[in-house]
């Protein structure tokens, strides 16, 4: 995967409230959850797109790291990370010094196996939309070894397009004031991740042995059903409340521990590709047909999302696709 590693020059700040922006990270350190929260937190990944000012970026890895996050992917920014960026970051410099620029956004989530998307309004074709508090049940519904997560930040001005939205699992929508919800790009990152690392302090917080789903395929049965009804009463009743709300549409999470790992967002295209294409030698599509087109990769995209698909049943729809295309 083609990428530039942006490491920017070395940049001393005194500034003093740059020991502020690390007080999460130094309460880590006294925690004997501390590899459980750091594990969980080391899952997602902050996807910024398009930048216009190196100094947003700069800012959103400051607000990044006060929450424990460090994995910052930035996609064809418009300036390159500079001293602005630098300043603006405080004591986060160490964020930007690992950033990474890539070309497209399907690089950036290439590896990713859930993805969400900010975003303050619907679609043509709408995708679930969660709150922050949702979606950082729905990862912690999932094994930490089974999902990388990425999470997408649109242009300072516009947002993210049709076409970038349909590319994530979910929509995180923010509560805010109706008559003017528009958040910088960098309090937006700070909003969502807060949520995200104060369920994931709570969770990591549970009696040990019941966090660490890496372990539990070497468990007995016994401590399989001790760690099932954990999260059924920690998650999957947090999540069946959330039925109450008419915005949450896909809250069931099919996915269970012992299952392969979970297909990256890269095998996802890959797949809609194939189906595409098979559609195409069946006859089911033609050029002429723009409008189903136009809409095709976005609704196969949800149904991929709906299927939650590992990577025993991604070989086999492979296998099948590519049996029915000799066949024709």
């Amino acid at each position: 995967m083609p990428t530039q590693q942006n490491t920017p020059a070395p940049h001393n700040n005194s500034n003093s409230d740059s020991v502020d922006n690390i007080d999460n990270i130094d309460a880590l350190d006294n925690s004997h959850h501390d590899q459980s929260l750091r594990q969980r937190l080391a899952q997602v990944r902050i996807v910024m797109i398009n930048t216009t000012l190196p100094a947003n970026i700069g800012s959103a890895a400051r607000a990044m790291l006060t929450m424990g996050l460090t994995d910052l992917v930035v996609v064809a920014p418009k300036h390159p990370i500079d001293d602005e960026s630098v300043s603006h970051a405080a004591g986060a410099q160490s964020v930007l010094n690992n950033c990474r620029i890539v070309d497209n956004l399907e690089q950036a989530t290439a590896d990713c196996q859930l993805v969400f998307a900010a975003s303050s309004r619907q679609r043509h074709i709408p995708r679930p939309v969660v709150t922050p508090d949702q979606a950082a049940k729905l990862v912690l519904a999932r094994p930490t070894h089974d999902t990388k997560v990425a999470i997408l930040f649109g242009r300072e001005d516009r947002g993210l397009t049709n076409d970038e939205l349909a590319l994530a699992d979910y929509h995180i929508q923010i509560d805010a004031n109706p008559d003017y919800p528009v958040l910088n790009v960098a309090s937006a990152v700070q909003v969502i991740a807060s949520f995200f690392y104060s369920r994931f302090l709570q969770h990591s917080q549970q009696p040990q042995g019941l966090t660490n789903t890496n372990e539990i395929n070497n468990t007995d049965d016994s401590n399989q059903a001790i760690y099932n009804q954990a999260l059924d009463n920690d998650l999957n009743s947090d999540l069946d409340n959330d039925l109450n709300s008419e915005n949450l549409l896909m809250p069931v999470m099919l996915r269970q521990i012992w299952d392969s790992p979970a297909i990256s967002h890269e095998q996802k295209l890959k797949l809609q590709l194939r189906i595409i294409e098979l559609m195409y030698q069946l006859q089911l599509l033609e050029d002429t047909q723009t409008d189903k087109l136009r809409d095709l990769p976005s609704r196969l995209s949800r149904l991929l999302s709906r299927l939650q698909l590992d990577q025993k049943e991604y070989e086999l729809l492979n296998a099948i696709i590519a049996k029915i295309m000799l066949k024709l």
